[in-house]
């Protein structure tokens, strides 16, 4: 399963069809990053260059010239090497990159100084990913300043800088079949780390202990990465929204939230469970769970075509707030509540963001000020949670020190949705039958 050379191919179409007349676009790839001494983080991609060439490879520059008679996707990468492909593996190359990836034509990235300032000379406008990288921007107008060097001769350079972001994004934001395939997979990998987990859970571990297991389910699996930081947050940590620790010991009695996906091929997976320890609720630990499992399933019915975006995150604080002023955590009128943003003191993120090849994927939420129209192909998290402090005086002793999160993945389809993260236990009773057996 994986994205075929002719969908990457109809991308950089579609993105060309919609630039301005006489534009030129230009991406690079993700420079490698140091983590320590000479020892480089794991290489991944820029999303926006994968999600237009499948290239995986660093030190690499995709040129699109829509209306180019000689081709209008030039790429520039990485010559064949017999050196460094020894130390560091195989490099695709500019010859085999035509074929591979479906470009027009590619170049060494050596070249790419003498080369793209020709490129550029002519075109009115050009497209970056403008104020994401320093160096690359500098590096543009460079290019640019070669051309104007040349203005008495006759060269023409741009006039117009646009942000290449906007029109990407938009088409980033809806995911094609083969994408929502991937996903699935990813949550379903997720779905099967979170059981593992689930299942190792037992008083005296570490949170690490619980990380190492879905860290294995992923890699086994064929995901080598999670998609974020993750949190194994156990008792008062789970009320640290992105506690990232990892290291406290699992306490009998006490809740363990759980907020970990992976990355397959490139796409993400973002699960939240949050469960005893000891694999049995206590009446207050279960009386919160259950009205922030009505909220999670009340916003996820909302998610359909033509629903605002906003609509499942206002479904989570109508249930919640009722449910808070129901067990007197807060009291007044739910309406009032609401208005005057009570309920902030418990529940103070929004109910999810956008997935996809980024965990916070990307895309507008709001149109000309307005909160957008769900369409089929979007994909979302649900994710509401109560959190009540250890520190929280004004609610009794009892509910001190419970954070409770559950989150799932939603595609939006053309009847509803879809929830891509079924098949993990949800219910209390699912969850305790689920850690008994």
């Amino acid at each position: 399963m994986s994205i075929k050379k002719s969908e990457f191919i109809k991308r950089r179409k579609d993105l060309m069809a919609h630039m301005e007349a006489d534009s030129i676009a230009i991406l690079a790839a993700t420079k490698p990053a140091l983590r320590n001494g000479d020892a480089d983080y794991a290489y991944r991609q820029n999303s926006d260059f994968y999600y237009l060439t499948g290239f995986a490879e660093a030190e690499a520059v995709l040129v699109l010239i829509p209306g180019r008679e000689k081709g209008e996707c030039l790429l520039f990468c990485q010559e064949k090497d017999e050196v460094k492909e020894l130390w560091n593996g195989k490099l695709l190359g500019p010859e085999a990159a035509i074929k591979t990836l479906g470009v027009d034509d590619s170049f060494p990235i050596t070249d790419i100084d003498d080369i793209l300032p020709g490129l550029i000379e002519g075109r009115e406008r050009v497209y970056s990913p403008m104020g994401k990288d320093e160096a690359f921007d500098h590096q543009v107008m460079e290019w640019v300043r070669v051309i104007r060097s040349k203005v008495r001769s006759g060269a023409h350079p741009p006039g117009e800088f646009l942000v290449l972001d906007h029109l990407l994004h938009e088409m980033r934001l809806v995911k094609s079949k083969t994408e929502l395939d991937l996903m699935r997979k990813s949550g379903q990998i997720a779905v099967a780390a979170h059981k593992r987990a689930m299942q190792a859970c037992k008083p005296g571990i570490n949170e690490y202990e619980l990380e190492a297991e879905y860290l294995y389910e992923f890699a086994r699996s064929g995901s080598r990465a999670p998609a974020y930081t993750s949190i194994v947050a156990g008792g008062d940590n789970a009320c640290i929204l992105h506690y990232i620790e990892n290291n406290q010991t699992l306490v009998d009695g006490d809740l363990v939230l759980i907020d970990a996906g992976c990355e397959y091929e490139y796409y993400a997976s973002d699960i939240t469970r949050t469960f005893p320890v000891n694999g049995k609720f206590s009446p207050e630990q279960k009386a919160i769970y259950e009205v922030v499992l009505e909220a999670q399933l009340e916003a996820i019915k909302t998610i359909k075509p033509e629903a605002h975006w906003d609509d499942p995150h206002n479904r989570t604080v109508e249930v919640i707030t009722a449910g808070l002023v129901e067990l007197g955590l807060l009291k007044g009128k739910v309406e009032t509540l609401i208005e005057e943003g009570a309920y902030r003191d418990f529940y103070m993120h929004r109910a999810g963001h956008w997935l996809g090849m980024d965990v916070h994927d990307v895309g507008d939420y709001k149109i000309e000020g307005n909160w957008r129209l769900l369409e089929p192909g979007m994909v979302m998290t649900v994710e509401p949670g109560i959190y009540i402090s250890p520190k929280n005086t004004k609610v009794d002793k009892k509910w001190r020190g419970i954070g409770i999160r559950i989150e799932d993945d939603v595609a939006v389809t053309r009847k509803g949705s879809e929830i891509l993260t079924d098949g993990l236990a949800k219910t209390v009773d699912e969850i305790e039958s689920f850690m008994a057996a």
